[in-house]
């Protein structure tokens, strides 16, 4: 395969404990407990070039949400060995806090956004408080900045940010969701982020209750399964599942490489 790339996600934070309602939008009424959600920045590897797909929360952030952090994902990349300063290319999946935070941490970054992200984390939508609650104003200000400095590369719809590391607009969980299909040597591997929270949410198809549009998150997974090719190949962005079924990559960090085979299949 001509670009075959690594990918890592690493946990930066988890979050416990939860309850089934606060996972699934339509709960089994059977189950009483539910998965911890875990918070992750992943590390695309491969052509001589580190691709940062998601850049969490801080310290701040997770202080004014009531969020535990573990390690700030900065301090989790250089724990792997990757200095922030070094990163050429950010792909921000979408703009909620958790995964759009430290955006001044990365100096010599280009961010990589869809254009109704942005459209969509500045425009009326924000006049709402339940769709506004996932942004921090901080972060949307800091972009906007990013964006007058011309440090910004928007995508409509699909995208691509190298060879072989693809972008497509699912929307679903927030307007301009988008997620990314990297080239492994195992196949295409497609990083959902929040199209799917969890394995549950796309194998029951039973939407995470943070939503904008319930039918664009529903063909947003078979968006994610047609690019991936395989259901083992879809990575949800919160399953702590994911951390028992793919090899760990380091003794420093909490780190797991996602281009190797998963020990678990979800073939049925």
């Amino acid at each position: 395969m001509g670009n075959a790339y690594e990918i890592y996600a690493l946990r930066y934070a988890t979050m416990s404990p939860r309850t089934p309602q606060m996972n699934y939008l339509q709960p089994d009424p059977h189950e009483t407990t539910a998965q911890d959600l875990d918070y992750f920045v992943w590390l695309i590897r491969g052509g001589g070039r580190d691709i940062l797909v998601d850049t969490g929360f801080n310290a701040e952030e997770a202080q004014a949400r009531g969020r535990k952090l573990t390690l700030n994902p900065v301090d989790a990349l250089a724990r792997f060995g990757v200095d922030a300063e070094a990163i050429k290319d950010v792909i921000v999946t979408h703009l909620h806090y958790d995964h759009a935070g430290n955006l001044d941490r990365f100096p010599k970054a280009r961010f990589h956004l869809q254009d109704r992200e942005m459209s969509y984390a500045t425009g009326r939508c924000m006049c709402m408080g339940t769709l506004r609650h996932p942004f921090s104003v901080e972060h949307v200000t800091l972009m906007v900045r990013h964006v007058f400095n011309e440090r910004v590369t928007f995508h409509n719809g699909d995208g691509e940010v190298a060879p072989g590391v693809t972008l497509h607009r699912v929307g679903g969980h927030s307007d301009g969701l988008q997620v990314v299909r990297v080239e492994t040597a195992r196949g295409p591997v497609v990083l959902a982020s929040d199209a799917s929270h969890y394995y549950g949410n796309m194998h029951r198809r039973s939407p995470f209750p943070i939503i904008y549009n319930v039918g664009d998150m529903f063909d947003g997974w078979d968006i994610a399964h047609r690019l991936a090719g395989h259901p083992d190949r879809v990575i949800p962005g919160h399953d702590p599942v994911v951390t028992e079924i793919y090899p760990r990559a380091s003794d420093k960090v909490d780190a797991w490489s996602l281009h190797l085979a998963p020990s678990r299949s979800f073939v049925k």
